[in-house]
């Protein structure tokens, strides 16, 4: 009788690790940061189908880089639960820590106990009523949630982009000035990169219910000077 293969819990969980980190890497990354008048949500994307930036709810916004098509049954998850509880409850009863937890419970369930991981990093924000509250949740392939005011970049070269960020980023900035931060930041020294290039969304607090807002074409060109 042959004796099964053994591999420690450890080995597995690195490996599977390994494998949801490689992914990700290959995807081009995306910016999430807070500025003067709401949240912006800025990602490297030619394409002009598929949409790595959308809306969840009333205020809260979705970014997914990695695998599309695993990225994209999350955010059509997490619409539906957010419909059904602002349908059940009350819509102010939606905001992104309680989405986050949701996210948190799929990709740990994945990471845990199937065999492959999801190949996918997402971002959560939410906008407030008042400057200073909105937030930004920052979710890993494993489950891991970590929360921000500030901002975040996921994705391949997250730790070089985030870098840059960091340097040019500052509390309180206007629109224009916060666009061009976060497209410098993604850019890099090397690059330029043309509105065609990107996909940018406001949660704007001046938006009304419905805060979320694309900036495409001449607006954004505009704003990117």
């Amino acid at each position: 009788m042959n004796m099964p293969l053994y591999v420690s819990p450890e080995q597995v969980m690195k490996d599977r690790a390994d494998y949801a980190r490689k992914g990700i890497a290959r995807g081009r990354a995306a910016v999430a940061s807070t500025y003067a008048d709401g949240v912006l949500l800025c990602a490297e994307n030619p394409s002009n189908t598929l949409r790595k930036v959308s809306e969840i709810y009333d205020r809260i916004g979705f970014m997914g880089v990695g695998k599309y098509n695993e990225f994209d049954q999350l955010r059509v998850a997490g619409v539906r639960h957010a419909d059904l509880k602002g349908y059940s409850f009350s819509r102010e009863d939606v905001d992104a820590r309680w989405l986050a937890n949701q996210y948190a419970q799929i990709l740990g369930q994945y990471f845990t106990h199937e065999m492959k991981p999801l190949e996918v990093e997402l971002l959560v924000a939410e906008m407030t009523s008042e400057a200073g509250g909105d937030r930004l949740f920052h979710l890993l392939y494993d489950g891991t949630v970590m929360d921000t005011t500030t901002h975040v970049v996921i994705g391949g070269e997250a730790e070089t982009i985030g870098a840059r960020l960091t340097d040019s980023w500052s509390a309180g900035l206007q629109l224009q000035e916060a666009v061009r931060v976060a497209v410098g930041a993604l850019a890099g020294p090397d690059r330029q990169l043309a509105p065609d290039d990107l996909e940018v969304a406001v949660l704007a607090r001046d938006g009304g219910r419905r805060a979320f807002l694309r900036i495409e074409g001449d607006d954004l060109g505009e704003l990117l000077g």
